[in-house]
């Protein structure tokens, strides 16, 4: 059964998190180039001694279905944004996805975060409301988005929140690296 682009980017992006989430929390930022399988098995063949079973089905069934390959050797960086910024891909990648690790504060606990980067990293770090997310974010060239985002209070696969536009300033940064 044939889905839309937006169910095969919320199935690939979900499915990009399970596996983030599976080595545990602490980690680094992770990459992903996103193809649509139909497109790399008919561009390589060869590819389908690769893949299980299940996707390949799926593939036949959905010309959407999407495939993550996980970039490795990322071009050095400071942040994240200068990360995505030193990204670009060719055009047979149809998207990219993102996975990342971040503190977040209730609003009212940020408006008393100190001005002094380091005393903000520490009133941060130990502030007894902050809460620990993995935000896995995937845009499509043709600007299809979707997202998740996970808690460390609450890590289960059940648990985890999906939307198209949960995290507007990635999804940008994310978009601009398909440009």
């Amino acid at each position: 059964m044939e889905q839309t682009a937006t169910h095969a980017l919320e199935l690939a992006v979900r499915e990009i998190e399970r596996h983030v989430a599976a080595g545990g929390w602490d980690g680094p930022v992770r990459v992903f180039a996103l193809v649509r399988t139909a497109d790399a098995l008919a561009a390589q063949p060869g590819l389908a001694n690769d893949l299980e079973p299940e996707v390949l089905a799926a593939a036949e069934e959905d010309r959407h279905h999407l495939t993550s390959i996980e970039q490795e050797g990322l071009p050095d960086a400071d942040d994240l944004e200068g990360l995505l910024a030193a990204l670009s891909w060719p055009p047979t990648v149809h998207g990219a996805a993102v996975v990342v690790e971040r503190v977040v504060l209730p609003p009212a606990a940020e408006e008393s975060m100190p001005a002094d980067p380091d005393e903000a990293v520490d009133y941060l770090m130990n502030h007894p409301e902050r809460q620990d997310v993995r935000l896995a974010v995937g845009v499509l060239r043709e600007g299809t988005t979707w997202c998740v985002v996970r808690t460390r209070n609450h890590d289960q696969d059940d648990a985890v929140a999906g939307a198209p536009d949960l995290v507007p300033g990635l999804i940008e940064a994310v978009s601009a690296t398909l440009s």
